[in-house]
């Protein structure tokens, strides 16, 4: 089954917020190697006018990745994880993910384009913070082989 064509322009609900926690940040930070104090001491943050420990700019994907999720789980989708690819990843920040943020994420699929028996999904993932502020879209590329019949 290719990957259904309805889902261009389909918006999915938002995900249930999602509280960024001081270790989860120092975690993903060392994870990723990033060693920059403000990712990991309160204070080097504090001392750079933020509030909290500052995350690494990829951080962005943990909320973006329960986006992802409905979307690979939206009924007749044509996609399956098992001949799935990350092909492309962008962020487009407005102010950086710092602990203590409440973030809610929403997905829309913004294109498809057929590559022989695979198509591009095309996405962008809005994260903003309890009032509502942008933060930051993530901007990805899947390569979805073609599902099993």
């Amino acid at each position: 089954m290719p990957v259904n064509p309805d889902l261009v322009g389909q918006e999915f609900p938002p995900t249930a917020a999602y509280l960024v926690g001081r270790e989860k940040v120092r975690e993903f930070a060392r994870a990723t190697f990033a060693d920059d104090p403000q990712h990991h001491d309160q204070d080097a943050a504090r001392a750079l006018g933020y509030a909290d420990v500052v995350a690494p700019p990829t951080f962005a994907m943990v909320i973006q990745d329960f986006t992802i999720h409905q979307l690979l789980n939206a009924p007749n989708s044509g996609i399956e994880l098992q001949n799935l690819i990350h092909a492309e990843q962008k962020f487009r920040y407005s102010r950086p993910i710092v602990a203590g943020d409440e973030l809610t994420a929403t997905l829309s699929v913004t294109g498809l384009r057929a590559m022989g028996p695979a198509t591009m999904i095309n996405s962008e993932t809005t994260i903003v913070d309890a009032n509502g502020d942008h933060v930051v879209t993530a901007v990805s590329v899947l390569l979805a082989g073609e599902a099993s019949a």
